[in-house]
């Protein structure tokens, strides 16, 4: 059974850029391309959600944004905390949609755990599995 998170989100859109909105140093970009794991949330950190509206996937193309803004960069840590499932299309992707990417850090701060986290965002459909669970 799945639980319900007691925490609220408060979402406001503007019109401007984080980058104008929030100092450079607090800002961390997150892309599945990043060499840094994201190990836990900050509070005083600014986390972008890379995204692109497309149904292809470019690869190091969030991660060349951030670069080019001289932001921090760091993904999820999926390939620490699970691992590749076989399937017939031998199909493994880190890429979340946004949606999902939003699951994992909201489930992750409210729980601390990011196996509990991973199991909220990333589908199986990605090709990832908990340990636990690769066997099934």
């Amino acid at each position: 059974a799945a639980s319900l998170l007691s925490c609220v989100f408060e979402m406001d859109t503007t019109p401007e850029s984080y980058l104008d909105l929030f100092p450079l140093e607090a800002i961390v970009y997150l892309t599945p391309d990043s060499e840094n794991v994201l190990e836990d949330i900050d509070p005083d950190k600014v986390y972008v959600l890379g995204g692109l509206v497309d149904e292809s996937i470019h690869k190091q193309l969030t991660l060349r944004r951030a670069r080019e803004q001289c932001l921090q960069t760091a993904r999820l840590p999926i390939r620490e905390y699970m691992v590749k499932a076989p399937n017939s299309r031998n199909y493994h992707s880190e890429t979340l949609a946004i949606n999902q990417v939003f699951d994992v850090l909201s489930t992750y701060y409210e729980t601390r755990s990011w196996p509990a986290a991973l199991r909220a965002g990333v589908s199986s459909g990605k090709g990832y599995v908990l340990p636990d669970t690769a066997e099934q």
